[in-house]
Parts: structure tokens; C-alpha cells; sequence
């Protein structure tokens, strides 16, 4: 479903209003079906860094949603005033309060509970949007993006687990062909990096993306695709993980502790490649962008292969100039710390961007199972470098700049 734009003054708030209420109807109903495949004993997560218990994450999305549309104001930015429609809400899905190894240990509601509280916040949030609660679209907005991250996050936990897909997903993802071969070269030059405030009137835009200013690109050349699973198994059996000269200090660093000798999901049949795609194993689809290799290992791999990752600039350079299609069959990796941009101000949910600078790693494009709304090519997703879960690959730059 497509993001609901911003509409001519002339079309008024009404359109706006239904426009966001539908896509907020159709992000829980994805929601739901996420999780609604897991027998009660497949959804007993245990407890693991990368991942949330099955119902507590479902239920802070609601939480999530409530505070913002309901309980929030300027005023009162605790949201203290206005009571959750359960009295622990607070304690046990605020998830900047509620310490992650915590989750598994608190008295939370079974799932009928969550399902509940999902649909009364749902129906708050809605009335509310209809009145006009509030003075902007800020809130409903946030609330929806917010969502659909989450939904994303719940197909990583099934893959992290190797659990079942979801029904929707059952035939496992369309692993289209990683595209065209060779580089297109860009001459660079003066470009202006970020979203304006002019352009924010036009679509709701995350505080790390706002502060556009302008950089000097040098010439640089972009793989025209990103890099398949075939090349990256040439570096896996040439013994790229064992090379200590390929891997960065702090690369070295992770392996030590991982001991990976593949990419995860990884294993050998015979004397070919197969690769766990949630719980069923088959081969490698060659052809296919590689998937789930953390910013180390995309590291590590161009170095063998005497190429470099892109710089976010060069990257959002690169597709603003229609050097591809959005999302492809992952997000990407770049060189770029996620860092905020000249002016950064954070937005009133403070909490999205600023704790994570400097200590993550930007990604750029978006992955299969990304919903459509958020893919553009100024969106700034953001991970640790080790963090392998994400549906994320890259592609490479000629190293000569």
C-alpha cells in the first residue's frame, strides 16, 4: 500500500485524515497475520539480543500507537495525564523504559489480552484522527511508519528463529535476478544530501533525514546491481573468512567471538551451498543478491575483491540520478556512520534517531519485505555493523576515487 502523501490545500484535511486511517486499518491487519501462523509454544521465544518476545512485541506496537495518538501532547509529553486502557501499560511496553532482557520476565496479559488492547487502541486512534485530535498529522503518521518497522522486525524474528513464514510468505520471497553486471560511472560534483523542509510538506519525513546540505562528490562508479550469491560464495570458498588481511580490527573483532567461517544461514550440501530461508533449507539461488551478511563481512569482501562501499552520499547520489529500482530483494550497506546531518533537531519523538548516533551503520534502498511507503531514496534505515538479522546485502564502488 502506498504511503499516504500530503494532498492539495484545496482537497482539505478530510482526505488527508481518510487516507492515513486506511493505511493504518490495513498495517494492523499485516500485523496480525505476522504471528497468527505460531502454535502457542512456537511463539515461547527465548530470550536473544536480536529479538522480542512474540507478544510483548505486538503489544508495545499498540502501546506505541495509544501514547502517540491518545495520550501524548506538548504539554504533558509523559502522556501522564491521559490513562492507558491498561493500568501497566507503561511499565511493561515502553520499550525506552522497559530493559531488553526484562521482557521475558514481566506478568504481561495473555495473547487475547494483546489482541484486545490492539483493537481498542486502533479504534481510539481512528476516532480521533476522524475528530481532528491534535493540529497536525504528526502522531498518525509516526504511528504507522512505526508499525510497519515492526512488521519488518517480526519477519526477521522468524527468520532468526527459523520459524514457519507466514502464510503471505509461505513461497519464500521473490528472489529476482541481482540485475545487470559491470558499473556505472557518475561524474559527481556538488550535491545536495537530505530532505529539505520544502520537500517534508510533500510526506512525512523522520528527523535524522531533515537538515539537507550540500557535499562535493568526487567521480566514483557504482555496481549497477548488488552482489549475488554466487560472487560471494567465490569469497567464502576462497577462504575469505579465514584471511585475517580482509577484515577491518573491528571485523576481526566480531569473528573472534562468532566464529563464522559463512554468512549465517549458510551451510554446506554436498559440494554445493544451501541457505536456511526461515525454517526450510535449499540451495543457493545464484543469481540472487546475498542476504543477511552483517557490515564486516560486505567489508571484508571488497576488499578481497579490490572494490569499497558506497558512502550514503554516493549512494543516494547515485539513485536520485535513477541508477536503479526501489526496494530490491534487501537493504544495503554503506560505509557511512549513522551520524545526523548540519542542524539535526530531534523531533518530538526524541528517542528515533539521537540515542543511535555514531554507534550504527546506514543502510540505504529497502528489502522485500519492506512495505512500499517507507522506500524512498533519502530514507535512512540504521543498524549496528555486526547485526546480521536485517534483510540486508550491498553492492560495491570501484575503489579508484
Amino acid at each position: 500500500m502506498t504511503a499516504p502523501r500530503r494532498v492539495a490545500a484545496a482537497d482539505g484535511p478530510p482526505r488527508i485524515a481518510e487516507a492515513i486511517a486506511a493505511a493504518l486499518r490495513e498495517a494492523r491487519e499485516y500485523t496480525l497475520s505476522l504471528y497468527a501462523h505460531l502454535t502457542p509454544e512456537a511463539r515461547r521465544f527465548p530470550l536473544v539480543p536480536t529479538v522480542n518476545p512474540a507478544d510483548w512485541e505486538l503489544a508495545h506496537v499498540g502501546w506505541f500507537q495509544e501514547f502517540w495518538c491518545r495520550r501524548y501532547s506538548v504539554e504533558d509529553p509523559d502522556g501522564a495525564r491521559v490513562a492507558s486502557r491498561v493500568a501497566d501499560a507503561d511499565a511493561w511496553w515502553d520499550s525506552r523504559r522497559v530493559a531488553h532482557d526484562t521482557r521475558w520476565s514481566l506478568p504481561l496479559p495473555g495473547i487475547d489480552a494483546v489482541h484486545d488492547y490492539l483493537a481498542a487502541t486502533l479504534d481510539d486512534t481512528l476516532r480521533a484522527l476522524a475528530r481532528g485530535d491534535g493540529h497536525d498529522t504528526y502522531a498518525y503518521e509516526l504511528a504507522l511508519y512505526h508499525e510497519d518497522m515492526h512488521g519488518e522486525a517480526l519477519l526477521m524474528t522468524l527468520q532468526t528463529l527459523a520459524l514457519p513464514a507466514p502464510a503471505r510468505f509461505r513461497d519464500g520471497p521473490n528472489a529476482e535476478p541481482s540485475g545487470a553486471d559491470g558499473d556505472v560511472r557518475y561524474e559527481g560534483g556538488r550535491f545536495v544530501l537530505g530532505t529539505s523542509v520544502a520537500d517534508a510538506a510533500d510526506r512525512f519525513v523522520f528527523d535524522n533525514e531533515l537538515g539537507a546540505h550540500e557535499c562535493l562528490l568526487m567521480p566514483f562508479a557504482m555496481a549497477r546491481s548488488p552482489v549475488t550469491q554466487r560472487a560471494f560464495a567465490a569469497f567464502v570458498d576462497d577462504r575469505g573468512y579465514a584471511e585475517a588481511s580482509l577484515w577491518s580490527p573491528e571485523g576481526r573483532a566480531w569473528l573472534a567471538t562468532a566464529h563464522r567461517t559463512t554468512p549465517a544461514y549458510w551451510r554446506r550440501a554436498g559440494d554445493r551451498w544451501e541457505q536456511r530461508r526461515f525454517d526450510r533449507w535449499g540451495p543457493l539461488d545464484a543469481d540472487a543478491p546475498v542476504v543477511h551478511v552483517n557490515a564486516f563481512e560486505a567489508e571484508a569482501f571488497c576488499r578481497w575483491a579490490g572494490r569499497r562501499l558506497p558512502t550514503e552520499a554516493e549512494w543516494e547520489y547515485a539513485f536520485a540520478h535513477g541508477h536503479a529500482r526501489l526496494p530490491g530483494a534487501a537493504w544495503e550497506w554503506t560505509a557511512s556512520p549513522f551520524v545526523p546531518y548540519p542542524g539535526f533537531t530531534p523531533h518530538r519523538y526524541a528517542e528515533y534517531s539521537q540515542p543511535w548516533f555514531g554507534t550504527h551503520r546506514v543502510l540505504r534502498g529497502g528489502a522485500w519485505c519492506t512495505r512500499s511507503r517507507l522506500v524512498h531514496a533519502r530514507f535512512r534505515n540504521f543498524y549496528e555493523p555486526w547485526r546480521h538479522d536485517p534483510f540486508v546485502g550491498f553492492r560495491t564502488c570501484a575503489a579508484d576515487r
